[in-house]
Order: C-alpha cells, then structure tokens, then sequence
C-alpha cells in the first residue's frame, strides 16, 4: 500500500487531499495543530496533533513515519491566512507567525521527507502555494511573502531531489469556498469598507471562469501529481483557480 503525509490536513485543502488519497486506496498520515479536527478524521487514518512549524514534533513525525515503512507522497499543505492589512498596520509578530507556518513549514516537511524518499529512490512532494504566490496580494504581503517562498523552495526541491527520482510541484489554490476564506473575507471586506458579498464576487470576477473552486478540485490535483500519469512532471508551478487575471478583486 502507497503512504501519503497530509500536513494541515484536518479541514479545508489538507481535509480533501487525504480524503481523494483515501478514495484512492493509499493509506493516509495527517498531522494538524488541532487536535478537534483529527477526533473527526477517519478511524483508518493516522493521525499527529503536530504544528507544522515545530521542528522537534515534525521530526517525531517523520520517525513514525520512517518506522512504519517510508513515504511514496509528501503533502505539505499546513498554512494559515494572516494578517489583512496594509503593510504598515502589520504587525511583526503577526508577519512572523505567518511566515514561520506557511514557509518554515513546509521546508521542515520538506527536510524530513527527503531522505526516505531518496533512500527509496521515488517519490512526489506537493507544496501548496496559493496565486498570491504567483501575482502578489494587496493587504496580505505576509502571506504573499511566504507563498512566493514556497514556489521557490519546490524549485529547489525539485533540482536537488530529481536525480534520486523524487518529483517536486506545487499547487496555487485560487478562491477556495470554506470555513478559512469565510474569515479571509470578513477582514478583507473590513480593511477595504466593503461588504463581504462585494469581496465574494470581487474574487469570481477576478477570473477569466469567473468562479470560486472547491477544496476537492485541489485534492484532484495533489492526487494527479502523486500518480504515474505525472511522472515527468516536476518543478511545476500549477494553479487551480478558473485563471487568475485580477490579483486585487473589486466588485
């Protein structure tokens, strides 16, 4: 059986990126800082309350991990949204935090899949990025920050892991509908004396589908690049978003 690591996997993206592995017959991992969140998981997962940013308990992690017989697939998707603020009004510590889960993250993933999947001699790592990591976003340069971070370590990743047969890509989820992009929404409505139905559809008429996607669509993605249908497909910066053309949405 195939092993799948989803960090942040106990709702939104992560939730449906272990959900399509699951439906796919891998045996899946989820680690989640919140432990609510993995109670409901299914029984057949395994499951870690980890930070993802937390280097001892990712490296703990990866030893069970290790111990239970390696890892065919990294999905490194733990994040958070951040601050909304110009960047002025964005606090240090704030920007820190968002940094420290979105970027260091999924570089301590990262780190700790890389060797078990040299040793094997295979593998796919899957960062998630977002489009504000390919366009930039106003009021969210923590976030933007972090996600460019991203697309530049799975370059890397996919340079140094690639003669060993390891595959590195990430996904640019656009407008996600769920719980987190609810809050999103809210602050961005605030900073911006819009209404939150105004931002909804500024996000929609931001693509040329002019459309939200769902967290499935992302788990549909994670599961393609993890297959052999994508066996040369490495170093891919790929979105899910109905095409972004408008970075900053407006009603």
């Amino acid at each position: 059986m195939t092993r799948v690591l989803v960090t942040g996997g106990g709702s939104g993206i992560g939730r449906a990126i272990a959900e399509r592995f699951d439906a796919g017959g891998w045996e899946v991992w989820v680690t989640d800082i919140d432990a609510d969140l993995l109670e409901g998981a299914p029984r057949h997962w395994v499951t870690h309350v980890c930070d993802a940013a937390d280097e001892a308990g990712m490296r703990d992690v990866f030893a069970a991990v290790e111990a239970a017989g390696g890892l065919e697939t990294l999905c490194a998707n733990a994040g958070i949204a951040g601050p909304t603020a110009l960047i002025e009004k964005v606090d240090l510590e704030d920007w820190r935090r968002c940094v420290s889960v979105n970027l260091e993250g999924a570089f301590l993933a990262a780190k700790y899949a890389a060797p078990l999947m040299k040793a094997a001699g295979r593998g796919s790592v899957c960062l998630t990025s977002s489009t504000a990591g390919q366009h930039g976003y106003p009021n969210r340069a923590p976030y933007a920050a972090a996600k460019w971070a991203v697309i530049g370590l799975m370059k890397t990743l996919a340079m140094e892991l690639g003669p060993h047969g390891v595959r590195a890509n990430a996904i640019c989820p656009g407008a996600v509908d769920g719980p987190r992009m609810e809050g999103v929404l809210a602050r961005e409505a605030a900073a911006k004396g819009m209404t939150r139905e105004a931002v909804y559809a500024g996000y929609a008429a931001g693509t040329s589908m002019r459309t939200w996607v769902e967290a499935r669509d992302i788990g549909e993605m994670a599961f393609f690049l993890a297959s052999t249908a994508a066996r040369y497909v490495s170093g891919q910066v790929i979105a899910v978003d109905g095409h972004t053309e408008n970075p900053d949405p407006k009603p």
